[in-house]
C-alpha cells in the first residue's frame, strides 16, 4: 500500500513561482510513475507532469511545459513539482498520485492518490 502526503501549496501572484511536494510512503516505490493532477472548480481532473521513478523520464502536459519541471528526492523519498511563471488558470487543487501501471496521462491509470493541496494564482 502507498501513502501520499501533499505539502506546499498556497498563494502566489501571477507570474511567481511554488513547489508542491509529495512525501510517499509503502513498498516497492522505485518501480512506480508519480504524477501530479489538477482539478479546478467546476472542472475535471486533469493531468499535470510524471516523473517514472526507475528511469527518470518525464512527461509534461501541454499547458504546463517549459513552466514547470517535475523532479524527484530518492533519499526522503519526495516528490516536487517546481512551478514557475504561474497564471491565474493555474489555479486547483493539486494532487499527487502513484501507479505501477503504464502512466498513461489520465486519472484511470494511477492507483494511489494524495489529499491534494491547493494552489491559488492572483492576477
Amino acid at each position: 500500500q502507498v501513502q501520499l502526503v501533499e505539502s506546499g501549496g498556497g498563494l502566489v501572484q501571477a507570474g511567481g513561482s511554488l513547489r508542491v511536494s509529495c512525501a510517499a510512503s509503502g513498498g516497492g516505490l522505485s518501480s512506480y510513475t508519480m504524477g501530479w493532477f489538477r482539478q479546478a472548480p467546476g472542472k475535471e481532473r486533469e493531468f499535470v507532469a510524471s516523473i517514472t521513478l526507475s528511469n527518470g523520464v518525464t512527461r509534461f502536459a501541454d499547458s504546463v511545459k517549459g513552466r514547470f519541471t517535475i523532479s524527484k528526492d530518492y533519499a526522503k523519498p519526495t516528490t516536487y513539482l517546481q512551478m514557475n511563471s504561474l497564471r491565474p488558470e493555474d489555479t486547483a487543487v493539486y494532487y499527487c498520485a502513484a501507479t505501477w501501471r503504464y502512466p498513461a496521462p489520465v486519472v484511470k491509470a494511477y492507483d494511489y492518490w494524495g489529499q491534494g493541496t491547493q494552489v491559488t494564482v492572483s492576477s
